[in-house]
């Protein structure tokens, strides 16, 4: 299995590594660090030395309880950051954004993936991602950030993601985007508990079955937190390794990490 980036084809037959840059003051985890443009360039050089083989930028926090930004200061967060990624690393480029404006913006700048958490059903998404002919990342998440951590519930949270990868997938082949650029990630912690997360985990292999590559980002999420006894974010680096490493074994082809 191969994904198309841009002009990179990145063989999936081993796991591949997305380190997470967030240039914004309230992602959960390292918001506030690099919204400095040199402080941002200077994390993006220690992840590339240390063999991320994407790069995932953002501009506006999902975390549990956020609020949105809108499209203008997206844009001004991320758009000199790729241009600084661009003009000196060889590295492939995601862009973390649900906008359509900002995937286009991105993609112009030098971003070779869309990475949208609300899986291209916001209006006009999913026309921005064809035009863009880039990789795409569709998320599960139910409801939004700003409720989804609010009672999540499922008759089966496997087979109901699952389902809504499918669709989503579809709904993106049937917009022209071709199959080798198509990830899917069930969404940790997007709208659901320790117990969903936990089972999401336990049968990766069902969602892998859908034959796309699988993205997960577990690093340094509440779960690991929980099931460490209520560690605090900074010290989750052993847990998010070893959660890492079990969805590697249940098939995943991509572990999304801050470390």
């Amino acid at each position: 299995m191969k994904l198309k980036l841009g002009a990179t084809l990145l063989d999936l037959s081993q796991p591949r590594i997305m380190g997470v840059l967030n240039r914004t003051p309230d992602s959960f985890s390292d918001g506030g660090r690099f919204i400095g443009l040199d402080q941002a360039l200077a994390q993006i050089e220690r992840m590339v030395d240390e063999g991320a083989d994407i790069l995932d930028v953002g501009g506006e926090s999902t975390r549990p309880g956020s609020a949105g930004v809108d499209a203008q200061e997206e844009l001004d967060r991320v758009l000199p950051l790729i241009e600084g990624i661009r003009g000196r690393f060889p590295t492939p480029i995601s862009i973390d954004t649900s906008k359509p404006e900002v995937m286009q913006a991105a993609v112009a700048a030098g971003a070779s993936m869309i990475n949208d958490v609300y899986a291209l059903r916001r209006p006009g998404a999913l026309q921005a991602a064809a035009a863009a002919g880039t990789a795409l990342c569709l998320m599960h998440m139910q409801g939004e950030p700003r409720t989804m951590q609010k009672e999540p519930r499922y008759a089966d949270v496997t087979q109901e993601v699952k389902e809504f990868l499918e669709d989503r997938a579809q709904a993106a082949l049937d917009a022209g985007i071709p199959r080798d650029c198509i990830v899917l990630d069930p969404g940790f912690g997007f709208g659901k508990n320790l117990e969903h997360n936990l089972t999401l985990l336990r049968r990766l292999p069902e969602l892998a079955a859908l034959g796309h590559p699988i993205l997960v980002g577990l690093s340094r999420k509440s779960m690991i937190g929980t099931l460490l006894g209520g560690k605090p974010m900074e010290e989750r680096v052993q847990g998010s390794v070893a959660a890492a490493v079990i969805a590697v074994q249940n098939g995943a082809s991509i572990v999304r990490v801050h470390d």
